[in-house]
């Protein structure tokens, strides 16, 4: 059965709202508002700001929490500023005095934030998490150990890559995509000279037909790619010919920024391509894979999903769960060179360094050996040479194999970030709006840690609580009773005498 009353919809006006009724306190925004460093990111943001000019700057709070709303719900520029628009408990979050219908700022701002924010900021709020839940058993440790650097705790290291969201690269389609900004100059060039004369050719519906055609082939062989990337290299070399011949006649530099930008790497993209398809090679030194990000290069990972990734390395380092990027490059190196840094990093963190570095075979080089061997730091990596004679009992392999297990954790926390915070989909284009789209990610992973071991503190605390009021219950139960068989000895002793 269904109970259906037609009625008209209400105006906005007339819909109940909750709001006269108190937020709850068990809200996660309310939790997380508490947990989050908000005057430390006050002091490094304000230092990039000029206080002594222009209008007030949006406040440090709402930069930071709207930058963890977006991450942690996945969503645009746009759809954040409206869902905190939408929702009560972010705008508690951000620290507003009430709830207010008007956009905390204009989405386009998100880009300007993420220019000014870069990695080293995150990394200073990382640091500062981390400080936060062993800083009591650090200062323990260093004040028993005063003098001795004694070894402590555990460290994972891996790379990974951040992959950026760009369309996969092919020689003819970037060449096809260099072609197109080529003749998009020509037509403003020959605009701005007021459409004198004739306007030099570029074939662009022939070399769109050819290029409709080559693509929609299912199955290209060797001989059909040349040819296609032989008539693109034609083309986009005759287009680069008349934009120098078209500016020569220029006295001022017509192009901006913006344009004269394409024009390098168009004109840097053709040479590399020029090299490539006369050589018959597949890489060259510096490769471009995107004309809109000409920092991106390939990275050789060798994965199942995909042999080669685009996007930038990190070197990641986690110390007790929580993550810190000691390593960000957008050119593909030997992940092993991080190991040094990563382990400096913890000593200049902790004050120590640690007892065991649990990392793959990549990392376990002889330089590296040797540097930690001088430290006394374990490594779980084989040793080199013969095997000893004294053979490792039951209990000493149990250990290792444990050891070299604990190492997933640092694959899961990637895992964490490409499947629940899109870590594989990085959708700005600039290198240093990357670097802390990247970095914000993994603060928002490291937040969500905190406030699972806050959590769990917390109510590791209560069952303390209360196993310590049942003991002293107990206690007092337990000294009635023998006072009462105290007091019925002494009464029958009276009783005999």
């Amino acid at each position: 059965m269904i109970r259906y009353i037609p009625e008209n919809q209400l105006s906005i006006e007339e819909f109940k709202t909750p709001f006269e009724v108190i937020l709850s306190s068990d809200n996660r925004w309310v939790k997380l508002s508490e947990i989050v460093n908000w005057d430390k990111f006050a002091q490094k943001y304000i230092l990039m700001m000029n206080q002594g000019f222009g209008r007030p700057g949006v406040s440090p709070r709402i930069v930071l929490g709207a930058l963890i709303i977006k991450h942690m719900e996945k969503l645009d520029d746009r759809g954040t500023i409206m869902m905190i628009q939408e929702n009560p408990y972010m705008q508690y979050f951000l620290g507003l005095k009430g709830f207010s219908i008007s956009p905390v700022f204009d989405p386009s701002l998100f880009v300007e934030i993420r220019k000014r924010v870069g990695a080293n900021v995150f990394d200073v709020l990382n640091a500062d998490l981390i400080a936060s839940i062993s800083s009591k058993e650090d200062e323990k440790h260093n004040k028993k150990h005063d003098g001795d650097s004694k070894n402590r705790g555990k460290m994972q290291a891996d790379a990974t890559v951040a992959d950026q969201y760009i369309k996969y690269p092919t020689d003819s389609g970037l060449l096809n995509s260099a072609r197109k900004q080529s003749e998009k100059m020509i037509d403003f060039l020959y605009e701005l000279e007021g459409k004198k004369g004739v306007k030099p050719k570029t074939y662009r519906k022939k070399l769109d037909q050819a290029f409709l055609n080559y693509s929609k082939k299912k199955r290209k062989a060797k001989g059909v790619h040349r040819k296609m990337n032989r008539k693109l290299l034609g083309a986009l070399n005759r287009n680069i010919k008349q934009i120098n011949k078209m500016l020569d006649g220029f006295i001022i530099f017509p192009f901006t920024h913006k344009q004269q930008r394409f024009l390098w790497i168009i004109t840097t993209l053709y040479q590399q391509q020029k090299e490539m398809y006369d050589s018959k090679t597949h890489s060259c030194l510096h490769r471009i894979v995107s004309i809109f990000q000409p920092h991106l290069r390939p990275i050789v990972r060798g994965k199942s999903a995909s042999q080669v990734e685009f996007g930038s390395k990190l070197g990641v380092s986690l110390d007790n769960g929580f993550a810190r990027l000691n390593t960000f490059s957008w050119d593909a190196y030997s992940e092993g060179k991080d190991l040094i840094k990563q382990v400096e990093d913890y000593k200049e963190l902790h004050g120590y360094y640690p007892d065991l570095v649990q990392v793959d075979k990549a990392y376990s080089t002889k330089e590296n050996r040797k540097w930690l061997k001088e430290r006394n730091i374990r490594i779980t990596a084989p040793p080199l040479g013969r095997k000893p004679k004294v053979q490792e009992n039951t209990y000493q392999k149990r250990k290792k194999k444990k050891e070299a297990a604990e190492r997933n954790h640092i694959e899961a926390k990637f895992g964490q970030g490409k499947n629940g915070y899109r870590l594989n989909q990085i959708r700005a284009k600039l290198k240093n709006t990357s670097e802390s789209w990247v970095s914000c990610i993994f603060f928002v992973m490291n937040l969500v840690n905190y406030q699972k071991k806050m959590i769990f503190c917390a109510l590791f605390k209560q069952e303390e609580k209360q196993f310590y009021f049942w003991t002293q219950k107990l206690v007092l139960i337990k000294k009635i009773i023998l006072q009462k068989l105290f007091l019925n000895q002494n009464k029958q002793l009276l009783n005999i005498a």
